[in-house]
């Protein structure tokens, strides 16, 4: 059977044409109801000017556009095959001998490239950008600064001497605590060999507290088998030791809840390093198999965008096209954040949770269009 590059070439060219243009469309619109509502929150105070805020926009959009590209994929797959379609382009193609993988196909290469560019290069500049507009967030919206983190040494977080989160400015006036712990017992929410270095005013160097185990209890961080270490050189032994904090346990949870904000490249090393430190990394073990399958489920939204653009049109086709493209996207939307909670909860394992929805999809596809082929 002929196959012509040149055809491949017009096909893949008039679906990367209608994938740029449906992008550029949904990340247009979500631009403007999230610069909305950014707009919304910024009116709450007089420090926060509008250029400010649409540039909080502009960061928050290759984030979004990843959420957004498999759906982009399918209904600009759909579009190119009803312009197809309509202008009886695939009747001549299928007149001239071609098969419907030969004009399906470009398509599927076009997108397979697409998802290894996604998790290579956009997906890390994602995440850079929605670091820096999550701080900026913070700094403006929220007022407050996110003072957990978590590297090879541990665990470490921040707070003022009263127990509340502390911006550069406070910092200098009240005093502050950092504590590092290298292991946590996650089960019962203990903290071990845990360090805690206290400052005054302006960064001068008080003391410095180690203990064996802390825990957090009612606002109070609760210290056992102490020893204090002093600026002076004194040092006291101590069976307990207190310590005011707002910080709860939800929030240390929710600290590490957004895996998003991590570029594709640092993922594994930051699992290992959550791991030894006693954290549950289900979730980012979920987030980085899902950017390794994005690749293979880009190309099955291709077949299944096939299964509904490749019927003989009849009348009210298109509207029948559009409904069976939206319904075809809930379905998989739905699937794929069943499957995603299923891992994240570690009901099923990571790997099958990411990668599901793409083999469903894809064996969906490929049984669909056989049954075309084969009448």
């Amino acid at each position: 059977m002929k196959h012509s590059l040149t055809l491949s070439r017009y096909l893949a060219k008039s679906y990367l044409i209608n994938l740029i243009a449906i992008l550029f469309g949904l990340l247009a619109l979500i631009y403007l109801f999230d610069t909305v509502e950014l707009i919304r929150r910024a009116s709450k105070s007089d420090t926060v000017p509008l250029n400010l805020v649409l540039q909080m926009g502009l960061l928050k959009l290759p984030e979004v556009g990843q959420i957004l590209f498999p759906f982009a994929i399918l209904f600009s797959a759909i579009l190119t095959f009803w312009q197809l379609s309509r202008r009886s382009e695939l009747v001549v193609m299928r007149s001239s001998g071609y098969s419907a993988w030969q004009f399906i196909m470009p398509l599927v290469l076009l997108s397979l490239f697409v998802g290894i560019l996604q998790i290579t290069t956009i997906n890390p500049l994602g995440a850079i950008l929605l670091t820096k507009y999550e701080q900026l967030e913070n700094k403006h919206l929220n007022k407050s600064d996110n003072q957990i983190a978590i590297f090879q040494g541990g665990i470490w977080l921040r707070q003022s001497l009263d127990g509340s989160p502390v911006d550069e400015q406070d910092s200098l006036e009240k005093g502050y605590v950092i504590l590092n712990s290298k292991k946590l017992d996650q089960q019962n929410w203990r903290f071990k060999n845990i360090t805690a270095l206290y400052f005054g005013e302006n960064d001068n160097f008080e003391m410095r507290v180690d203990a064996k185990t802390a825990t957090l209890e009612k606002g109070t961080w609760v210290f056992k088998d102490v020893q204090t270490h002093y600026k002076d050189g004194s040092n006291n032994n101590h069976a307990l030791f207190l310590l005011p904090t707002r910080l709860t346990i939800q929030n240390i949870i929710e600290s590490f809840s957004s895996p998003e904000s991590m570029s594709f490249w640092e993922l594994n090393a930051h699992i290992q390093t959550l791991e030894e430190t006693g954290f549950d990394a289900s979730r980012l073990r979920v987030h980085y198999q899902s950017l390794l399958a994005q690749p293979l489920f880009f190309a099955s939204m291709i077949l299944l965008a096939a299964t509904v653009s490749l019927r003989p049109q009849r009348s009210g086709g298109t509207l029948i096209l559009i409904s069976s493209g939206i319904f075809i996207g809930f379905i998989v939307f739905f699937l794929s954040s069943y499957l995603q909670a299923l891992g994240y909860s570690s009901q099923i394992p990571p790997a099958l949770s990411a990668w599901s929805p793409s083999l469903i999809c894809l064996l969906l596809g490929t049984s669909v269009i056989m049954t075309f082929e084969d009448g």
